[in-house]
């Protein structure tokens, strides 16, 4: 949920006319790595955490596009752009080792 705070913040920065652009693309990004992490998880079993981990994987992945995007633009504050990118790579570690501790299971147990 780091990351989507910080997606609001550095987005808060950029020019006006990004408002229904970039800005909201990337907050739609951000906002939907955590819900599906969250959805995927209050699902019955580990195939569909799997699913949803996969689709938070492929919007962060997608994030990290459009913050390189961004910062060859230079909208944003540079310090803010490097900790949100910080965060997102961090994210992508974490969602690839659920992933990995995923393999071979069949259901949760909550």
């Amino acid at each position: 949920m780091q990351l989507s705070v910080a997606i609001y913040r550095l987005t808060q920065g950029f020019p006006r006319e990004e408002i229904y652009g970039m800005s909201s693309q990337m907050r739609r990004s951000a906002v939907s790595v955590p819900s599906n992490i969250a959805e995927g998880y209050g699902r019955n079993g580990a195939g569909e955490y799997r699913h949803f981990l996969g689709i938070a994987r492929g919007s962060n992945f997608e994030l990290q596009t459009q913050l390189e995007i961004v910062r060859a633009l230079g909208f944003g504050d540079a310090n803010l752009l490097n900790v949100t990118e910080g965060y997102s790579h961090e994210v992508g570690k974490m969602i690839y080792a659920m992933l990995e501790g995923l393999k071979g299971k069949h259901e949760l147990a909550h």
